[in-house]
């Protein structure tokens, strides 16, 4: 019965991320007909103005938001799992805050704009961020006090916004016109180079969950329980480190530093899925994919013909959600 309502779910959820695909396709500050679109796909004129909107700026952007809300969702599960922590998400522990922050001060100080170059700074700026967040916060004691993950990385990220701002306030006006968009979480504006970047490092992520997914089942027990049915913690811990900062650090790269995705997408996932994480990656994956460029979606119509940056309408979804979970959960565990 739990098989079959995971599986109807899943389909639910393809069958939503499709249509919102094909709505962003259509949906913008220049609305294209149905009709143009579909041709546009079929059967690409470089001559048609219309067919240069869907496939040089509206397809990378869908792929985009598609790939690193995936991302985000898949970095908060494991996130979840690992520390056992019903808050724990990248935005959260300063993950993407150090991924900001290491390509704010790469393209500031050293002139480095190309997507292969920026996005390795985001994931070493992620790996960095999040190491100093567990190791401040103790994450190895998960099950004593969790809470002080969320403090830490509260902390964290406050000093690494202000010190983003400063480099940013005094940047050149064409860098800062740059990073304000992509500072308030933005996917307009991509280019299909981000995008296979992106992907190949979202893949890799993807490939290194897999193959922990039994020990993330394992550790969601608890480390004494996981140990005594083989998982190995340290290992388990290493691997879920480079997967968070692989997946968050590409797609705060690719779409800037945005919030509560990986919260709310495993959350949605194990109301569905129940406990098990081979169902949990993929589940939050899908629905944060659906989540981030359903916000873009918003975004390009509350305002047009301007636009509200996507990591904003997430924002205003996720407060609330957040303190929910808060009283919820009671900041002790999932």
């Amino acid at each position: 019965m739990r098989q079959r309502r995971r599986r109807w779910w899943l389909a639910i959820g393809i069958i939503a991320l499709a249509v919102l695909a094909l709505i962003s396709l259509a949906v913008g500050s220049r609305p294209i007909p149905p009709a143009v679109m579909v041709d546009a796909l079929r059967a690409y004129d470089p001559r048609n103005d219309l067919h240069l909107v869907i496939w040089e700026l509206r397809v990378p952007r869908l792929i985009t938001a598609v790939l690193a809300g995936a991302a985000l969702g898949l970095a908060g599960a494991i996130m979840q799992a690992v520390t056992r922590n019903a808050l724990a998400e990248p935005g959260l522990l300063g993950i993407n805050a150090g991924a900001a922050v290491a390509v704010v001060l790469g393209v500031t100080l050293f002139g480095l704009t190309r997507p292969m170059h920026y996005i390795w700074l985001a994931v070493l700026g992620a790996g960095l961020a999040g190491t100093a967040v567990f190791l401040l916060g103790r994450a190895h004691e998960t099950g004593t006090n969790p809470v002080r993950l969320v403090l830490a990385g509260a902390g964290l990220s406050i000093v690494l916004i202000a010190i983003t701002g400063i480099v940013i306030l005094n940047a050149p006006p064409t860098a800062f016109d740059d990073f304000r968009h992509w500072a308030a979480g933005s996917v307009e504006g991509a280019s299909f180079e981000a995008v296979l970047v992106l992907a190949v490092m979202v893949a890799a992520g993807f490939v290194v969950a897999v193959t922990i997914v039994g020990g993330l089942n394992a550790l969601a027990l608890g480390q004494e329980l996981g140990r005594a049915l083989g998982a190995a913690p340290r290992t388990i811990w290493l691997s879920a480190c480079l997967a968070v900062m692989l997946l968050a650090g590409a797609a705060t790269a690719a779409a800037g530093p945005i919030g509560f995705v990986g919260l709310i997408a495993p959350h949605l996932a194990r109301a569905v899925a129940g406990p098990d994480y081979r169902w949990i990656l993929p589940c939050s994956a899908l629905f944060a994919a659906i989540l981030l460029l359903g916000a873009d979606l918003v975004g390009r119509v509350v305002a047009a013909p301007s636009e509200v940056a996507a990591g904003i309408v997430v924002a205003l979804i996720g407060g609330p959600f957040f303190i929910m979970a808060v009283r919820r959960f009671r900041v002790s565990r999932p």
